[in-house]
């Protein structure tokens, strides 16, 4: 198997909308701001190669909704068609993505307009990966996530009948596994990924940066902060305990690491890339 990184653009966020009721004072010392309070935040998609598929985790936010990217001041943003043969890829020849959850800046790059401002799947011969309870929430949001789904993102992937369904845990291949966390949203996918003596975890938005590790160093932008705690507790129990290597979707500084528990303490360990823990 082999995994490549994939940086889709960044935007910024507010700190205190990042770490919640932790204050600036303790939050700064571990993750830098601008003058405006701002912190950059990383669209890290991952792609794998397993030899037989090629998977995509996540797809940064697209290039359609440009406008509405202003108040993020969204840069870099990538085109895939251009990217993945720069790799020696395809967007054709990607098989599976696997979407942690339909926020915008997850799955926007899962379409995009072709000729005549059309909607098109920017990858045809793919399967669409997401969580059943995430896909109805995205249809009926809660107000508190309804400026963060986009019908354009995810509309053509259903109609194309391209769209799987994911209601519990599963096994994508013997070596990729699929499990559900809640908190920041419900029904959000983590992937597990066993290569040689290492598990990678794309952990997506249960913990978006290293700086999130800490149990109660939950985002602002979390629909249930306490449903994150629990479930941020049980990713980081078998992180810990396994050696497990989380790779970061939103840290602009920190790509992989692994975690140490104390007592009912977690700790950033390890810091790496992710070649430097693919190599290791």
């Amino acid at each position: 198997m082999k995994l490549f990184k994939i940086e889709a653009g960044y935007f910024n966020a507010d700190g205190g909308a990042c770490f919640g009721v932790i204050p600036k004072r303790v939050w700064k010392k571990r993750y830098p701001c601008d003058e405006h309070n701002f912190c950059r935040l990383h669209m890290r998609c991952l792609l794998v190669d397993t030899g037989n598929r090629l998977m995509l985790i996540d797809t940064g936010a697209g290039t359609k909704q440009t406008d509405y990217f202003k108040l993020y001041g969204m840069k870099d943003l990538i085109d895939f068609g251009e990217v993945l043969p720069a790799m020696g890829y395809s967007c054709d020849a990607v098989t599976d993505v696997i979407l942690t959850h339909l926020h915008f800046d997850h799955c926007g790059g899962c379409t995009r307009y072709g000729a005549g401002k059309q909607l098109e799947l920017t990858f045809k011969n793919a399967y669409y990966w997401v969580s059943e309870t995430q896909w109805r929430n995205s249809l009926e949001p809660t107000l508190r996530e309804a400026d963060s789904y986009f019908a354009e993102n995810m509309e053509p992937v259903r109609q194309a009948g391209r769209l799987k369904l994911v209601t519990e845990p599963i096994s994508l291949t013997p070596d990729i596994r699929l499990k559900i966390f809640d908190g920041h949203t419900v029904g959000q996918l983590v992937t597990y990924l066993e290569t040689g003596n290492r598990c990678f975890v794309y952990s997506g938005d249960v913990i978006p940066i290293a700086a999130n590790v800490p149990l109660a160093w939950v985002s602002a932008y979390d629909t249930f902060p306490l449903t994150s705690m629990n479930e941020k507790k049980i990713l980081l129990d078998e992180a810990a305990e396994q050696g497990q290597v989380l790779i970061f979707e939103h840290d602009a500084y920190t790509e992989c690491c692994t975690v140490t528990r104390t007592g009912g303490r977690y700790k950033v360990a390890q810091t790496g890339t992710l070649e430097s823990f693919m190599q290791a």
